[in-house]
Parts: structure tokens; C-alpha cells; sequence
């Protein structure tokens, strides 16, 4: 349940709009809905900020469309990760105002307004071009979360002047994202640059020795750059979220 509906919900009550009983009523489910093959949790907007966030792979098509109806319902905003073109095809048909990134696989329900609670700009950036789907997942959901947020991309260590050619929007950003494949080596040298926190994404782009991400893993984990933190291989979710919580004012 999104902050603002319950706030209203009470003063509802206050001003004696609602019984006690209807409000209990619109509250039955609260915190939690057990749905049998899922539980939501409609307390975590409270708590953290972000309802909770579907991730879309193996699901089934009926059951995202289920948990969706459920949150909708009680006025949250829906990000779905990780849910394919065609799953995104058929929740679209019952959500035409859902909003999908095919090349991040990321789909959005905006239900309520979102607010804009970030202290500063939030800066993406990716290493090549093939790590821009990990990148789009980071932004896409620090977007969601309330921040302004932009985005440079393909502008890896193997032409370092392209970095430096964005070096003013570098130094304004409050919180920088970094998704690099390969060696992992981008992260490195942006944390070497700026005073802001770095958050490394390692992602699964490169050849036969990069073991789907995981060279890019462990030399963001032996960056030489103090302070840059780093998540799980692939994971743009976790970064933009990351950077979400980091940024509040």
C-alpha cells in the first residue's frame, strides 16, 4: 500500500467518511495477501520505501496479471522485472497503461503519482553497447523509485577519451551506476575520478574467459578505487535500487 493511500484512508476516517468497520475492511489484507502460489507484501511500500517488485521470470503470465490486479487495487506502483515480450504482451492487454522496456525486459504500472525524492541527479553508465539492457534495468528502476536520472552510454576503457568527454556530467551526479563487461575495468576508473559513491554492475558480456560475468565480478570486488561497491552479475535492478536508497533527501 503506497504511503499516500493510507494517509488518506485516515483522514477519511477523521472526518468521519469512513466507519471504523470500512476501514478495517479496506485494510483486511494488510500487510500481507496470501494468494497461495504468492504472498504480497503490501506493508513494504511503508517500510522500504518501493512496493515489492515482481520478478517476472518463471512465472506464469495468469500469476504476475494476479499479484498486479492485487496491487493495483490497493493503489501501488508495479515494476515487473525480468519478464519477457510476450508474458509482457499479455499483461499489457489487461493493463493498457503499462509501460514495458523490451531491451531491459522491465514493465512498469504507474498508479499513483510518483514523487521525486532524490537529492541530486542519479548518472548510468555503461562500458559497451552490450551492456546496455543491465544499464536500461538500473535506470529504468531508479526512475521508478523517484529520482532523475541520466544516462551515457558506450563509453568503455578501450577509448578512455569518451569518458572524459562527459566529464562535467560526471562530477555533478550525486550517486553513479556502472555496468561493465569484459574485465570489469570501467568502474575502477570512474571511482577514481569523482567523491560520490560508485555502485559496479558486473555484466555477462564478453568472451570465453569472462565466465558469464564473473572476471567482470571479481576485479570490480579488487577495484583499486576505494569505496566502489558492487552487486551481483547482471544486476541492474539491485544497482538502481541501490542508488534510489542512497540518494533520498
Amino acid at each position: 500500500m503506497e504511503r499516500g493511500v493510507l494517509e488518506d484512508l485516515l483522514r477519511s476516517l477523521k472526518r468521519g467518511e469512513l466507519t471504523v468497520e470500512e476501514c478495517l475492511e479496506r485494510l483486511r489484507v494488510f500487510p500481507m495477501e496470501d494468494m497461495g502460489f504468492a504472498c504480497i507484501d503490501h506493508h513494504r511500500h511503508l517500510r522500504r520505501g518501493l512496493s515489492e517488485v515482481i520478478f517476472g521470470q518463471n512465472k506464469e503470465t495468469s500469476q504476475i496479471i494476479s499479484i498486479m490486479t492485487s496491487m493495483a487495487a490497493k493503489g501501488e506502483n508495479i515494476l515487473v522485472t525480468r519478464i519477457s515480450s510476450e508474458k509482457a504482451q499479455s499483461v499489457t492487454d489487461v493493463f493498457p497503461s503499462a509501460q514495458y522496456y523490451p531491451g531491459a525486459k522491465t514493465l512498469t504500472l504507474t498508479v499513483s503519482p510518483i514523487v521525486n525524492k532524490g537529492r541530486g541527479t542519479i548518472l548510468v553508465i555503461c562500458a559497451g553497447t552490450s551492456d546496455v539492457p543491465v544499464a536500461e534495468e538500473a535506470a529504468i528502476t531508479a526512475r521508478f523509485m523517484g529520482n532523475d536520472v541520466e544516462s551515457i552510454y558506450d563509453i568503455g576503457v578501450a577509448g578512455l577519451h569518451r569518458l572524459f568527454a562527459h566529464r562535467d556530467r560526471i562530477l555533478k551526479a550525486s550517486v553513479i551506476v556502472v555496468a561493465a563487461g569484459m574485465e570489469g575495468a570501467l568502474p575502477s576508473v570512474v571511482g577514481g575520478l569523482v567523491d560520490k559513491p560508485v555502485i559496479a554492475v558486473p555484466t555477462s558480456v564478453g568472451y570465453g574467459a569472462s565466465f558469464g560475468g564473473i572476471a567482470a565480478l571479481l576485479g570490480m570486488l579488487n577495484s583499486c578505487a576505494s569505496g566502489v561497491t558492487v552487486v551481483n552479475i547482471d544486476n541492474g535492478f539491485g544497482a538502481g535500487y541501490a542508488a534510489s536508497l542512497i540518494n533520498r533527501a
